[in-house]
């Protein structure tokens, strides 16, 4: 199924919230990871996962949930944002990260089940966390699918974005010597760990002006203020992350779709999706036909793409009223009614 936009999204999102409650839990003798949680306690519960690896909580998404209907947990993953140690590789894999999930379900939100919402590499560890625990998941939200598997690190890194992009791709490639641009993640890894601060400041500065370019087809992204001890912290992250293959065997998440067969889901991809290739979201949508797969026309990587945040604040408000069968005809109608009350409101 392919929608098109119709509608400005502005009126349409929830005003800017801050937490009634946030904290570090102690998920083992080296990490605290960071916490936080929006709306109202004890309304329908839901975490969110954020993109990356390398990520951190991007506050613009608090937006997407009405706060008298959710309890929604958003929390930065081992090493981000104001994760502790800040930076941290030791312990710091998929199957770590999945069990701080679980442990942030039952020792900070004490429920059963909650929907999982993630976008790009949270999509990933959405998956595999609700694969590893379906029976924890009343429901799967996911946006700019990823797999983690070879040919998409290939399409980012050796061959692909450099069809669409040359000119960025030119000055991504800039930074790293000529016999190791065969092996970019390779030769950005030797830059960050070079032991030379201005070098490893402009190869992190290279790598997210690089990933931030090609994200939005409008331009529209999260736009953070990083230090460059940040910036090369979350470079680090993501590199340790794809050079191991993110930790798992090639063709995992594919070959376990059938264990969230009973778990109701949207996919929502954008048509122009440079990081992450539609291809790969349709090879899910075929392993898990069940599941509602909803192609944004004209629309890129990013969740600030308008007919992603449409789509996305669709999908979130049906949980809201316990409807997790798409209604097609339907789509759209309680954003319809959301911007109606506001044009009142404003007249």
């Amino acid at each position: 199924m392919t929608y098109r936009r119709k509608h400005n999204l502005e009126a349409a999102l929830f005003p800017p919230v801050e937490p009634f409650a946030a904290g570090w839990l102690d998920v083992d003798e080296i990490h605290q990871v960071y916490w936080e949680r929006v709306g109202t306690r004890g309304t329908e519960p839901v975490v969110v996962i954020h993109g990356g690896p390398g990520g951190r909580i991007d506050p613009f998404l608090r937006r997407m949930f009405d706060p008298e209907k959710f309890d929604v947990l958003f929390f930065d993953q081992r090493g981000c944002g104001q994760s502790l140690p800040r930076g941290s590789l030791v312990r710091n894999t998929t199957a770590h990260l999945i069990a701080d999930i679980e442990q942030l379900r039952m020792a900070v939100m004490d429920v059963s089940r909650w929907h999982v919402i993630g976008g790009s590499w949270g999509s990933f560890l959405a998956l595999a966390y609700a694969q590893e625990h379906p029976d924890r998941a009343s429901s799967i939200v996911l946006r700019g699918l990823f797999l983690g598997s070879r040919d998409e690190m290939d399409w980012f890194y050796r061959s692909g974005l450099d069809h669409v992009f040359p000119d960025k791709w030119a000055r991504f490639v800039e930074p790293v010597p000529s016999n190791q641009q065969g092996d970019l993640l390779s030769g950005y890894w030797s830059l960050l760990n070079s032991g030379h601060a201005e070098t490893a400041k402009e190869a992190a500065r290279t790598w997210r002006t690089f990933e931030r370019e090609v994200s939005s087809l409008t331009g529209l992204t999260a736009s953070h203020n990083f230090d460059a001890a940040d910036e090369i912290a979350d470079a680090k992250i993501q590199i340790h992350y794809f050079l191991n293959r993110c930790f798992v065997d090639e063709g995992a998440l594919l070959n376990r779709m059938r264990r969230l067969e009973a778990v109701p889901a949207d996919l929502i991809h954008g048509r122009y999706d440079m990081p992450c290739p539609l291809k790969f979201a349709w090879q899910v949508h075929e392993a898990w036909p069940e599941a509602a797969f909803q192609v944004a026309e004209g629309s890129g990587h990013s969740s600030r793409e308008p007919l992603i945040q449409e789509l996305l604040l669709n999908a979130i408000a049906r949980r809201a009223r316990g409807d997790l069968k798409i209604d097609v005809v339907g789509l759209g109608s309680v954003l319809n009614r959301r911007l109606r009350t506001a044009a009142k409101l404003d007249s």
